[in-house]
């Protein structure tokens, strides 16, 4: 044990000497802990019961309406379209002062966000392949593949606005809000049609990936305008849910007539103001906490493989979940119906268990996230996966210095 945290200490100071001192370390923080704020919240309020025979998903939220405050916590979407809002705007930036193409500079961004898609994708063909010849309920494989595939909106509207990024970098969000309460007013004010509500999957997203192109360009330089989104946000929040029909809970509730994130309406707006203003308002705190060298190497390399602990945090809950099939009976927290205090204790420790699997899956999978080079030079980076010449740095530290 003294070993392991000897040569940790060890990698943590190279990583902190190795990334460059211009570097924006709370940026690399607030994108952790939107991509933890995703996976821990999906693993909370997604089950996977054999209620009804087979599996099939329910939520506590849908039988416990009093969590509704956990969505609050775990629903962080918002923190990383701010980020990579400020990214791809810097990014842009960057590439310009380069004379870099935009087409080229489109490419790079969006050839790692989709590279370890394809992995995911390929291993869920042949999984689903291979039920459904085995004979397993096409319910069952429906419901999986549903838990697969649909988080990939996220990555396609994300993708969308990145590519979108000289169009939209400089543009106010005050234009996207208005479109947000314009869609809700219509749909839900004058009747409207359901389908109107998917403007808003583009117009919601919008909003906090402006903030942060405007964040790129020092708007929140002082901590007021910060306050004020949170502020604001935060109250518009609570008047929306208390006296505008809005439900209390930022994610889709099973069951519900209205859900605050499929599309996303003015009330998840609204939420993600406050949470862009809070993550706003936490950069100093954040920046002495990333000073430590400990705590910036595990931020830094989580970075590293962000989209593969988004595109696998699925598969390792429902392995688990399969796996748990093996046992003589139904495993509370597992298979049974999300109704009680008992079951959230129950849930809360199979989180580690989750936590094991998808580190597995990380282990196998995460080389899709990272491109592949052939060394041209002693001052060039080696790519992970290569053997460093005598005296470099570890793959990790030059990966973080290039990133």
């Amino acid at each position: 044990m003294r070993k392991l945290r000897a040569r940790w200490s060890a990698l943590a100071d190279r990583i902190d000497a190795g990334t460059p001192t211009d570097r924006d370390r709370t940026v690399d923080a607030l994108r952790s802990f939107a991509i933890l704020g995703v996976v821990l919240g999906h693993w909370l309020v997604t089950a996977l019961t054999t209620a009804n025979g087979g599996l099939s998903t329910a939520s506590p939220l849908a039988h416990l309406p009093w969590l509704a405050p956990v969505s609050w916590i775990f629903q962080t979407l918002a923190v990383f379209f701010l980020v990579g809002g400020h990214v791809a705007a810097r990014g842009y930036a960057s590439a310009r002062e380069r004379g870099l193409p935009y087409g080229a500079w489109v490419g790079q961004r969006l050839s790692r966000l989709f590279r370890p898609v394809a992995a995911v994708l390929a291993l869920w063909a042949v999984t689903a392949g291979g039920m459904l010849l085995g004979g397993a309920d096409p319910g069952t494989v429906q419901t999986l593949l549903k838990l697969v595939l649909s988080p990939l909106w996220f990555l396609l509207v994300f993708a969308v606005l990145t590519a979108a990024t000289a169009l939209v970098a400089r543009l106010s969000p005050v234009w996207p809000l208005a479109v947000v309460a314009a869609v809700d007013a219509w749909r839900f004010g004058l009747g409207g049609p359901e389908w109107i509500g998917w403007v808003n999957v583009a117009a919601g997203w919008l909003v906090p990936f402006t903030l942060g192109a405007a964040w790129s360009r020092g708007a929140f330089a002082r901590r007021t305008p910060a306050a004020l989104l949170l502020g604001a946000g935060a109250a518009a929040t609570v008047a929306l849910v208390l006296w505008g029909g809005y439900p209390a809970s930022m994610v889709g509730v099973p069951g519900a007539p209205i859900s605050n994130l499929n599309p996303p309406t003015l009330a998840a707006a609204a939420f993600g103001l406050a949470q862009c203003g809070l993550a706003l308002l936490l950069r100093e705190p954040l920046e002495r906490a990333m000073r430590r060298p400990r705590v910036w190497a595990k931020v830094a390399l989580m970075n590293l493989s962000a989209m593969t602990i988004f595109l696998w945090h699925q598969t390792a809950m429902m392995a688990v979940t399969a796996l748990g099939l093996l046992a003589p009976a139904d495993l509370s927290g597992l298979h049974t119906v999300p109704d009680s205090a008992q079951w959230i204790a129950a849930r809360l420790l199979w989180l580690p268990v989750f936590a094991a699997v998808l580190a597995l899956c990380w282990a196998a999978f995460h080389t899709y996230e990272q491109a592949r080079q052939p060394n041209r030079s002693s001052s060039s980076r080696t790519v992970v996966g290569s053997r460093p010449t005598a005296g470099s740095p570890p793959a990790p530290v030059q990966e973080i210095t290039h990133a």
